[in-house]
């Protein structure tokens, strides 16, 4: 169904760039002229990348490539990803001639400067056609993995008539080299994504100089051991490219087409060399390269023949489109309003109902459990009320309890399961849940340890950055994991994820408010979220669930008796402790409301009226969380009382870890004496 798009030839050119009398040769050679002029303008950049890819990027964009510049957004488009990021001047240049409107030449001569489209880097939502932010070598290729396991998930469930696309990713030697790379490749190779097809720059240069200073490694025979497909072909072959990619669309596994390229392709001394990676090639090179490539045109300058053809490469999609949108009105009209509604982002009907029965169960049952427990049973309600929720563990699933009963495993054979092994992966499982939500139709979420969440970072960071609706599960949040020790046990782990911006970390107490922070999360859809919880069984605490306290990030959930006279504040399993801590204290005379904080970032949101409130201006703070103090004196006064981690855990039995470590009703009653 995934058909060429109209007057192409799958191994010439199309019949419009013909028709307007511009050669491929002139075609990638615009994009070479406005890369180096953009760069040498803004006296920053990386102009070798896109000179050295132009060739191999122009057939692309010109032959295969489903895309209308008119509808950006257009579902069953092909994804393209630059995971080589650097290269950003190769993606705008593209923009600009195939006629996205907001990619403008004046845009193009902004390249890097402030509150320009054109970023360093491609950056989300800057401009149409910047399917993901990228730079952060390895991440676009992780991206470009869930977009394509998006693409069979939604096939699965709505078929060839409505989903039916590529997505291609133009990665480099750094791309690689780095680890993310490898966990991706494997994942892909093992769900045998077959539409997905890897571009390689393989220009051999890396910013030190020579890729052979680094790496010897064999990418060919490193991705046939992952099960992919593989073409090594001249890069500037433009029908060398064209069979590779034409044979790589009929593939039943993910492709690498390893591109031998020359960067900085028709610079005169620079070519081939690290000084056309990083840096702009200087006037003088810029006219030996324009006389070496037969571009006579001032800068930012394209004749009206090369600007046509390219035009019409943008053009040639609309037809496509055009079929497509006809396809999908001639579905059942209630397949064609859940596609629609998925695509668009929006929540079924019914699921905060079937939440709010959940709740209402667990408050007549008031279990004492795990709140990773509690958030398994939060998912087998959800997984019935939203289908297009999409979980998985890094090899945890009994341990997260993010697998859902109702949930199918999704496998190669079959992608119309709700769940993902994701095998001990977790940066390519947090990469590619980015690119599931990038490509839209579903909402994925993913479990790990909270202690590796630093295996997950860089991926997190960008969720963040993208705005992006991804749901991070992290459990074994604390010391109350006990037995496995320092190494497993997070104390910076909070703090650190709190340090990213636009992040939602949430820290639930009990059943009722792992409900809510769920609920926050999936309502969320301009922010991801960080679900972190316990190991350990904790109890009930809340007596009521009719409306999501939680979403104010910290309430009051016990008031003082008498006249406030202290506040306790705390986060997850420690909350009970400071309501045990408040008898201690109600029983020596001491007044201590106990508040509880599930969500730094979302009490910050909060009327400064309303924080007052909660935490008792003129009243001695005592925070009690098991991990470290750094952040938490924005909600202490200037004698606030920290009860916490000040190092790292021990292996022992969560029950003696505690008192080992001074995290006991004990010491917050201590600590509140010596305050008053």
């Amino acid at each position: 169904m995934d058909a060429a798009p109209p007057s192409v030839s799958r191994s010439g050119a199309s019949a419009s760039t013909q028709d307007a009398g511009a050669s491929h040769k002139d075609m990638a050679n615009a994009i070479r002229a406005l890369a180096m002029d953009a760069v040498q303008k803004a006296n920053s950049g990386h102009p070798g990348m896109p000179m050295g890819m132009a060739d191999v990027a122009t057939v692309l964009f010109t032959r295969f490539l489903k895309f209308d510049p008119k509808r950006p957004d257009w579902p069953d488009r092909d994804r393209f990803v630059l995971s080589a990021g650097h290269g950003s001047m190769l993606l705008y240049a593209l923009l600009h001639l195939t006629g996205y409107e907001d990619m403008t030449l004046e845009q193009l001569k902004n390249f890097r400067q402030l509150g320009s489209r054109t970023a360093g880097h491609p950056e989300y939502g800057h401009a149409t056609g910047i399917e993901t932010t990228t730079g952060p070598l390895g991440q676009g290729l992780g991206n470009a993995v869930g977009m394509a396991l998006a693409e069979r998930l939604l096939n699965a469930r709505f078929g060839d008539h409505a989903v039916d696309h590529h997505t291609y990713t133009i990665v480099g030697d750094g791309c690689l080299m780095e680890g993310l790379s490898h966990e991706a490749i494997s994942l892909a190779g093992h769900l045998r994504l077959g539409k997905l097809i890897v571009l390689f720059d393989d220009n051999q240069i890396s910013i030190d100089g020579a890729t052979s200073l680094t790496c010897g490694d064999d990418q060919i025979a490193r991705f046939e051991a992952c099960g992919w497909a593989t073409r090594s072909v001249d890069g500037h072959d433009p029908e060398a490219v064209a069979a590779a990619i034409a044979a790589a669309r009929n593939s039943d596994r993910p492709s690498l087409i390893a591109c031998r390229t020359v960067i900085g392709f028709g610079a005169p001394s620079k070519a081939g060399t690290a000084k056309a990676h990083g840096a702009p090639l200087g006037e003088d090179e810029i006219a030996g390269a324009r006389e070496k490539l037969g571009w006579p045109h001032p800068p930012f300058e394209i004749p009206e023949p090369v600007r046509s053809a390219w035009a019409a490469a943008g053009a040639r999609g609309a037809e496509v489109a055009d079929a497509w949108q006809a396809r999908l009105s001639g579905l059942a009209a209630e397949v064609r309003d859940e596609f629609e509604r998925r695509m668009r982002g929006d929540l079924p009907t019914g699921w905060r109902e079937a939440l709010a029965a959940m709740k209402q169960a667990a408050l007549e049952e008031a279990p004492k459990i795990a709140t990773r427990v509690s958030s398994q049973r939060v998912l087998d309600t959800l997984a019935e009320a939203i289908p297009e929720l999409i979980g998985g563990s890094a090899d945890l699933t009994g341990s997260n309890n993010t697998k859902a009963a109702s949930q199918a495993v999704i496998s190669a054979a079959d992608f119309s399961g709700g769940y993902l092994h994701y095998g001990v992966r977790e940066h390519a499982m947090a990469a590619a849940m980015n690119g599931l939500a990038l490509h839209g139709g579903v909402i994925p979420y993913g479990g790990t340890f909270l202690v590796f969440a630093d295996y997950c970072r860089p991926s997190i960071r960008l969720s963040a950055l993208m705005g992006q609706r991804v749901i991070y599960v992290m459990t074994h949040d604390s010391i109350g994991l006990g037995e496995d020790g320092p190494t497993h046990q997070p104390v910076e782990h909070l703090a650190a994820l709190r340090a990213i911006p636009n992040l939602l970390v949430f820290r639930p107490a009990d059943t009722i408010e792992t409900a809510e922070c769920w609920e926050l999360a999936l309502d969320s859809r301009a922010a991801p979220s960080v679900l972190v919880l316990s190991r350990q069984g904790l109890p009930s605490l809340r007596q009521d669930a009719s409306e999501n306290l939680s979403a104010q990030g910290g309430y009051i959930l016990a008031p003082a008796e008498n006249e406030r006279q202290v506040t306790l504040i705390a986060s997850g399993s420690e909350v009970a402790i400071a309501l045990e801590a408040r008898a201690q204290l109600g029983a020596q005379g001491i007044s201590a409301a106990v508040v509880s904080m599930p969500c730094w970032e979302l009490f910050q949101a909060q009327t400064p009226h309303y924080r007052d409130e909660v935490l008792g201006p003129g009243t001695p703070r005592i925070a009690i969380e098991a991990g470290l103090r750094q952040g938490w004196d924005a909600w202490l006064q200037p004698d606030g009382g920290f009860i916490g981690m000040t190092g790292f855990g021990a292996s022992a039995p969560a029950k003696d870890l505690y008192p080992h470590f001074g995290i006991t009703a004990e010491a917050v009653v201590e600590a509140v004496k010596a305050r008053l």
